[in-house]
């Protein structure tokens, strides 16, 4: 049999964020990452960590607003910061493009920023935008700031039909820029189908990574997000960024 994990020498998962912190990232668009981002922040945040959320560059604003959800779960507006914002609903490099207002994006400033950041707090919690080949600025993508912020990658992906090729594929572009994966997320699980109840051991034996299965939730109240993390993701997902 071939080896499927897509790299040599890979990891099999770090299995927690690291003391500075982790990149939520995602298979594809609307599979949950700002649910997940929020969670992380808000449970690190209540175990005594000064955890801040970061959306390199929010897209579709408004409505959409990323960070104003993290600022809500959290509870405080520090909890939350964003670089940049655009008007239309598509991919950063093309928002900006398409956009009225006249909108240049840089891909150094959106590194700089989001380092500075991470460089500055105490565990950071960064958020990508869609899936890893989106364009971001420049000429290049999300999976191009991955690895040149330098943490950990949190995949959150979907639970269902078609998950385990989008799954492994992230997992392999991760491993292949040589950015360590804490885990995959199986996002709105609720194990009615025979794809999603053997989905996690499938994908777990695909890439070696830890899975992780969290149910859909209703986010009203906002609070209830951290409950739901603290209950299905284990609590040493969060060592060592935890205070000691």
């Amino acid at each position: 049999m071939s080896d499927t994990s897509g790299d040599s020498g890979s990891d099999r998962g770090t299995g927690h964020i690291a003391a500075d912190g982790v990149f939520v990232v995602g298979t594809d668009t609307g599979v949950g990452k700002t649910v997940m981002t929020a969670g992380l922040t808000g449970w690190l945040r209540d175990a005594g960590t000064e955890a801040v959320a970061i959306k390199p560059c929010q897209t579709g604003h408004p409505p959409d607003n990323d960070a104003a959800f993290v600022e809500s779960v959290c509870g405080t507006a520090d909890a939350a910061v964003c670089l940049e914002r655009l008007s239309p609903p598509l991919a950063p490099e093309v928002a900006a493009r398409e956009s009225a207002e006249d909108v240049t994006l840089s891909y150094e400033a959106i590194r700089d920023g989001v380092a500075d950041i991470v460089a500055g707090s105490e565990t950071a919690v960064v958020e990508g935008i869609g899936g890893l080949r989106v364009p971001l600025a420049d000429g290049r993508e999300v999976i191009d700031l991955v690895g040149d912020v330098g943490l950990p990658a949190l995949i959150v992906a979907r639970s269902g039909l078609g998950t385990l090729n989008h799954t492994a594929l992230t997992v392999q572009a991760l491993r292949r820029r040589g950015v360590p994966v804490v885990g995959v997320v199986l996002n709105e699980y609720e194990g009615a189908t025979t794809a999603e109840r053997t989905n996690p051991e499938v994908i777990e034996r695909m890439t070696g990574c830890a899975v992780w299965s969290v149910p859909p939730l209703d986010i009203e109240p906002a609070d209830c997000v951290v409950d739901v993390l603290r209950t299905h993701l284990p609590q040493s997902v969060l060592q060592p960024a935890l205070k000691q």
